[in-house]
């Protein structure tokens, strides 16, 4: 009889816990703002879509998001926050776990510094910069597989704006030039794959202007001003 009290009890005991926890899921505080552990399934499914938890309505600590694999919830971003502003600490992750990309935001703006990664591999393929907008500022740059660096270039409010260089993957230089509002603008080379100039000349609003210069095997073969589209000179 004892034991069969005991067994009453904790089940009934297990039972208490089990609706206690669950009302304490989702609950508002006395100013109808959220409060303590949430936690939302996507639409007429039992697959989680987020948890975290709010203090008064303001997300703090870790954030998890999930997306729809399959008809199964998969993690694909964890969210930290803090409590004296609204920037969190922000990881992307692929279905597989890994990590796509990480940096900061706030609410939907990417802010400061964002890396992401390769495919299947832990080799940052792009580093990037963002304003208090959200607009790409400074500079960003692009890698290749083997850590060698494929472009380099300058941003202002989220137009390129300044140098900007590419390279192939043994590191040779094959293009070298300036952007002002997303155009090009300025002095601008061209290399070919063995790092030899072909040519050179001035852009203006996107428009070669002025006398460009062409080379091969590292020598001249013409000039054309390509103001008055007009042949200076030329070796067969």
């Amino acid at each position: 009889m004892i034991k069969q009290n005991i067994c009453v009890l904790f089940i009934l005991t297990l039972f208490l816990t089990s609706a206690y926890a669950q009302n304490s899921v989702n609950q508002l505080d006395n100013n109808g703002k959220r409060h303590g552990l949430w936690s939302k399934d996507y639409h007429q499914t039992d697959q989680k879509r987020y948890e975290g938890v709010f203090k008064h309505g303001k997300e703090i600590d870790s954030f998890k998001f999930y997306t729809l694999s399959a008809g199964k919830s998969v993690l694909s971003a964890v969210k930290v926050f803090n409590e004296k502003d609204s920037i969190a600490d922000v990881t992307f992750l692929a279905s597989n776990k890994k990590v796509i990309s990480k940096g900061q935001m706030n609410g939907k703006r990417f802010v400061g510094e964002w890396i992401f990664y390769h495919k299947n591999s832990s080799a940052k393929m792009i580093v990037e910069n963002y304003n208090d907008q959200g607009l790409l500022s400074g500079e960003r740059f692009v890698y290749y597989l083997n850590g060698g660096l494929a472009e380099s270039a300058h941003y202002k409010n989220g137009t390129l704006d300044g140098e900007a260089k590419w390279f192939s993957e043994q590191n040779k230089l094959l293009r070298d030039t300036y952007y002002k509002n997303d155009k090009l603008e300025g002095r601008t080379s061209y290399y070919d794959a063995d790092g030899n100039l072909t040519s050179e000349g001035i852009y203006i609003k996107n428009q070669k202007q002025g006398v460009w210069k062409y080379y091969k095997d590292g020598k001249k073969t013409k000039e054309i001003d390509h103001t008055t589209q007009t042949v200076i000179s030329k070796k067969e």
